[in-house]
Order: structure tokens, then sequence, then C-alpha cells
């Protein structure tokens, strides 16, 4: 887990993403409150929580386990004078201590995968508001019949990873009903999320090069950044937006 928060220190995010794709998603909510209660699940570094305060008057908690992410917020949130707007709270998405029906938002960009899509959208939807809406972004299969190095891949990786058709099966199973869905542009994988971190690569090749465990962790990042050169056609983060049914 170090060396993951030494490839992942500072990045403005810690997964694929863009304000222009959190900007369209929250585009698809229609009819809410004046200042709708919002939980954005797993903030990381919070880029789209700092969104969300922008593209909504909504009044936000922002929640992770890491809590150098949630200083890192905060520091933002001071600056920006956010303070009565945006709370960060060191929680899990697995433990979620909140009433039934507290939020008006449930939004969570890059995180769902940590506690499986079936099982957080189950898990979740007690606290969501009669007509509250759901905004997740999810790895999803774009195509059928992915190659065999890239499926395989996956397979050991997130096993759960499924079509999109799939995933909008399991929102209406779940008690949710689609509201919709697109493709993040391969730009919100690259401009703040691979490019930084591929840059960052050979120093810290260089900081941990007695250190076989932390190298073989940078492999395994190269690996995975070289995959999406190569594969990018087949799999993709998908924004899904769903009201409670």
């Amino acid at each position: 887990m170090n060396i993951f928060f030494e490839i992942h220190k500072d990045l403005p995010r810690e997964g694929p993403g863009d304000s222009q794709s959190t900007q369209q998603a929250l585009s698809l909510l229609k009819s809410l409150p004046p200042n709708p209660m919002i939980l954005d699940i797993g903030c990381g570094p919070g880029q789209q929580t700092l969104d969300l305060a922008t593209y909504t008057y909504g009044k936000i908690i922002a929640i992770d386990t890491h809590q150098p992410f949630l200083d890192q917020i905060q520091r933002v949130i001071e600056t920006r004078e956010l303070t009565e707007r945006i709370q960060v709270m060191n929680a899990s998405m697995f433990d979620l201590k909140f009433p039934e029906h507290s939020f008006d938002i449930l939004w969570s960009e890059g995180a769902i995968y940590i506690i499986g899509f079936e099982q957080g959208l189950k898990a979740w939807r007690p606290l969501l508001k009669p007509g509250g809406y759901l905004a997740v972004t999810e790895i999803s299969w774009i195509k059928p019949a992915p190659p065999g190095e890239l499926a395989n891949y996956w397979k050991a990786e997130y096993p759960g990873m499924q079509t999109i058709e799939e995933n909008l099966k399991t929102l209406r199973t779940a008690n949710y009903r689609e509201v919709g869905h697109f493709s993040l542009p391969s730009s919100s994988w690259w401009t703040k999320y691979y490019t930084p971190i591929e840059e960052r690569l050979p120093l810290l090749r260089k900081k941990f090069r007695y250190d076989p465990e932390a190298l073989g962790c940078l492999d395994a990042t190269q690996k995975e950044i070289d995959l999406y050169k190569k594969y990018s056609e087949w799999y993709g983060y998908v924004f899904y937006v769903a009201q409670a049914s």
C-alpha cells in the first residue's frame, strides 16, 4: 500500500474522470431540491467533490478511508471558503452509518468497484430519499469478446467486470430506474490520471531500485497503462445515472 500511495500521491484524480463528465452526469438529474444533500462515496482527492459544489447548490459529505486525501480536500475547502457546504469524513463505503433516506444524490466516481457494483447498489440504496438519484462510474466492457490478453488481465484484476447491458440489468434488479449512461472519453484516462502517473514512474524506479516488491508494483502499473493504450476500444469507464424506483 505504501508504494501504491507513492504512485498516486497528490494526483488530481484517483481514477479516470473529468469535470465535463461530472457536469454531464449532473445534467441528467431532474427535479432536484434547491439544496440537495449529496454523499460522495470514495471521494479520493476530491476533484469531483469540488465540481459538485460548483455545479449544484447542494451540501456534500465526502467520505474516504485514506486520511491524506481528506486532508488534501480540506485544505482546498478552506481556501475556497466552502466549509459550510462540504464536510469530509473518514468512513468506509462498506459501513455507511447514516439514517435511511438521508440523501438526494449518491455519487461515486471510480470507487464502487471496491465494494463491487452489485453489492454497492444494494447496500447504498436505503440511503436515498424516495426519487433520489445514484450516479457512479464503473469500468465496463464496451465491446464483446475482448482479446485473450486483455480478458485474462481483467479476469484477474476485477472478476466482476461486466458489459454495459449487464450493469444496466443489475441496476434494475437493485430497484433503480435507469436515467442515462455514457462512456467517459479517453482523455479522462490520460489528462489527470495516467499521464501524471507515467511521468513519475522513472523517478520511483530510481527511488525503489533496491526494493523488488515496489518495482513489481511499478511494473504492474505500467502494464495497466500499456494495456489501455493497446485495447482502449474494448473497455472503459461508464457513467451510470439512475433513480430510486
